[in-house]
């Protein structure tokens, strides 16, 4: 069976999840991989960013390197980067057939995400590093099976409670037992992330100086609240023993953070941590086109992006974790934001926010658009 129907008969996500199946998994095939070092990524934002900041930076000094990250916007063969490119269909295909072999029946228990963290070790050995960015969880993520060599954390803030944990100690405690040898920890917007640490008896060390790192965030004319990615991505690569300069990693920018289309600002961000982020870098109203699922802060996240909203304009998807429109819309009510729906962009300034959906969903609709 070809990759893409065999993707499309798992679901995305799993109402009861089991956290010792991808371990299992990885027992039986594990010699059989061969992998180059690994640079394991947690938090909660700002992965992305980090480890494109970090593969592209690696490859600037002349190193093979690979970058895993998650979800995709448009296509699925943005998860696997390597030495600059989106891995090609051809090779997905050969890396599928030969994982089929390997797992057996295995192959049919995986997630979805836990059979194309699979795809993204094949496909990277014989690289010089591997960057692997977790998805939303630290222990039990598919991605923490794999040894590593350094683990980089990015902020950590209250997402998905439901499965990391009701507070911050339990949400940092869940990302946090990952590290397997040392760690770099951004700054944190919490200061109990570096008790936690400490409690759990991890060597660490803080990332604190990003002076610089906003200086050259400030001349590539992009947001500030890159600069903490960009300054982990710096401390990673000399924790390495490869020093790079920030502003060669500051042009690996991954689509969808903060990317500007004419009038149309497209940030992929959904939780108050990221909406904080937002309101800090705009420096006008916009009318925000939007969207949530389900289980996400949404109310929060609208309250703290309202001063800088002139209006929202819900986009419509069909996807069973995206909230009930008449939940929003009581929601933009009690909140006292004007709100309708979205049939078109005009000219004015727009955030298009709250979700990989919604950007995917969005894409129609640009202007300079092939995704249609």
């Amino acid at each position: 069976m070809k990759l893409q129907h065999f993707l499309a008969q798992k679901p995305l996500f799993y109402k009861k999840f089991d956290p010792y199946r991808m371990r299992r998994a990885y027992q039986k095939i594990a010699h059989h991989l061969h992998l180059p070092p690994i640079v394991h990524i947690v938090g909660t934002n700002g992965k992305g960013s980090t480890g494109r900041f970090l593969a592209g930076g690696l490859k600037e000094a002349g190193l093979r390197v690979g970058h895993y990250t998650s979800p995709h916007i448009f296509s699925f063969n943005e998860r696997i980067w390597i030495d600059g490119k989106d891995i090609g269909d051809d090779t997905l295909e050969l890396l599928h057939q030969k994982l089929l072999q390997l797992l057996q029946e295995e192959a049919k228990e995986l997630s979805y995400f836990e059979y194309t963290t699979f795809l993204a070790a094949l496909a990277f050995e014989g690289l010089d590093i591997a960057i692997m960015e977790a998805g939303l969880g630290g222990e039990f993520d598919a991605t923490a099976v794999f040894p590593n060599d350094l683990t980089l954390v990015t902020p950590i803030d209250y997402d998905h409670k439901d499965f990391l944990g009701e507070s911050i100690e339990q949400i940092a405690a869940t990302k946090l037992r990952a590290v397997k040898k040392k760690a770099l920890l951004a700054p944190q917007p919490h200061p109990q992330v570096y008790g936690v640490a400490k409690e759990l008896g991890i060597d660490f060390e803080r990332v604190e100086e990003v002076d610089k790192a906003m200086r050259i965030c400030k001349e590539a004319k992009i947001p500030s609240f890159f600069a903490p990615n960009l300054a982990l991505a710096t401390a990673a690569a000399k924790k390495l023993g490869i020093l790079v300069e920030p502003s060669q990693m500051v042009r690996y920018r991954m689509p969808g953070r903060f990317e500007r289309k004419g009038n149309i600002i497209l940030d992929v961000g959904h939780n108050p941590l990221s909406a904080r982020a937002i309101v800090e870098a705009l420096d006008k109203r916009v009318v925000l086109v939007y969207n949530s699922y389900e289980d996400k802060e949404y109310e929060e996240v609208l309250k703290i992006l309202k001063p800088k909203i002139e209006r929202v304009e819900i986009l419509p998807i069909k996807n069973e974790r995206i909230v009930g429109p008449s939940k929003l819309f009581a929601v933009l009510d009690r909140l006292g934001i004007e709100a309708g729906w979205f049939d078109g962009f005009k000219e004015e300034e727009y955030l298009v926010y709250g979700s990989f959906s919604v950007i995917e969903e969005i894409a129609r609709w640009l202007p300079d658009s092939t995704n249609t």
